[in-house]
């Protein structure tokens, strides 16, 4: 039986820690701002819109992330464009370009020989076949994302919580609006391989509302959130190790078991409260 310390010890199985504890506190972090805003959809639309970015890279025979980020970047500033100017629902604008990248994924995908096992590790992710250039670029771009949240952390505070005030403020908030985009775009990627198109979301999404509710005060909900991703992904990994099950799928479920949980115990605390009082 292989214990922790021997798991530790394949070099997959680490790349694959260090790249998924990255990827986790990035998206749980925009998760909080993105949830905030009502803006939690975009993690799954620009997910989608990565999978014609990753059809384009396997197809010219190139790394994905290459193509992919570039591509998503330009699908989430147009979306925003979409909102402004087409005077188009954040939800729709996010449907339409969701839709015109996996259709594109699908052409590209069938021109270059249909589905293969490269691009359903890309669909469903395989967050051990991280390799050490993948690993590497997740820690870059996770602290480059990381840096401009935190040089930006107030701006992006008071433009979660109320833009018009913001703006009222003397914030740009069509820079700091652009600005947030672009950094979901470069953390949307990095998660593909992590949990896959088809579940992108979840990790933006679930560890951040599971900090709300836990949390008070934005600082503590974004710690919170990372350490719900965190713990969601290397114990997705150990139990998926161990299981042989697919992680991306065991790391989302561990997270809505955090959700739960958190939701049970605010629940048992608050009928305490009232018997209490």
């Amino acid at each position: 039986m292989v214990g922790m310390g021997e798991m530790l010890g394949y070099d997959f199985v680490l790349r694959g820690v260090v790249a998924g504890v990255c990827v986790g506190i990035i998206c749980s972090t925009l998760g909080v701002v993105l949830v905030l805003r009502r803006l939690s959809l975009i993690g799954d639309g620009l997910a989608h819109v990565t999978f014609f970015g990753v059809a384009l890279g396997l197809y010219f025979r190139s790394q994905p992330v290459f193509f992919s980020i570039p591509v998503v970047m330009a699908s989430s500033l147009g979306i925003f464009r979409l909102m402004e100017r087409a005077r188009m629902y954040g939800d729709a604008a996010i449907g339409m370009v969701s839709a015109g990248g996996i259709a594109g994924g699908i052409i590209l995908a069938s021109l270059g020989g249909g589905l293969n096992v490269d691009i359903f590790s890309y669909l469903f992710g395989n967050i051990l076949s991280i390799s050490s250039r993948e690993m590497w670029l997740s820690v870059f771009l996770s602290v480059v994302v990381m840096g401009v949240m935190v040089y930006y952390y107030r701006e992006l505070m008071s433009v979660s919580f109320d833009e018009e005030f913001a703006k009222a403020s003397g914030i740009n908030t069509g820079r700091i609006n652009s600005i947030m985009v672009l950094i979901t775009s470069v953390a949307v990627v990095l998660t593909i391989k992590v949990v896959g198109v088809m579940l992108t979301s979840a990790l933006m999404v679930i560890p951040a509302v599971t900090a709300i509710q836990a949390a008070r005060g934005f600082r503590s909900t974004i710690a919170a959130a990372a350490l719900v991703a965190v713990s969601s992904v290397i114990g997705g990994l150990v139990i998926s190790f161990f299981l042989n099950l697919p992680s991306g799928a065991v790391i989302v479920l561990l997270n809505i078991a955090f959700f739960i949980g958190v939701i049970t115990f605010n629940r048992f605390r608050r009928r305490a409260n009232k018997e209490t009082a």
